[in-house]
């Protein structure tokens, strides 16, 4: 008799077990939790795209760096020198421009 009992108990066991495993998969692959894997992938996709930005972004300013000191670039720029802007001149064809039209109009005949 025990051991019948046995037989059967890890029968049940291994029925359960099964039946919960084939469950969990066919829960895995409805429309929702296949767009929920979707997102999630784009998600961790989005990251590891935008780390390889970052990466080549410091790559760049490293190689940059780089450069400009191989070619001695480096060198802080020369103090700029206070100089107070050129007055402002008017051309003279703005000038007779206003006092001669080029069209005349009927006023001034």
């Amino acid at each position: 008799m025990f051991r019948r009992t046995f037989w059967f108990t890890t029968g049940v066991a291994a029925g359960v077990w099964a039946t919960t495993k084939v469950n969990r998969k066919l829960a895995k692959l409805t429309p929702e939790s296949l767009a929920l894997q979707a997102a999630d992938r784009a998600v961790i996709a989005g990251r590891k795209v935008k780390l390889f930005a970052l990466d080549v972004r410091d790559g760049m300013a490293h190689r940059e760096a780089a450069l400009k000191d191989a070619l001695g670039l480096t060198a802080a720029p020369p103090a700029p020198e206070h100089r107070a802007l050129p007055e402002q001149r008017r051309l003279v064809a703005l000038e007779q421009h206003h006092t001669h039209h080029p069209f005349p109009r009927k006023e001034d005949h």
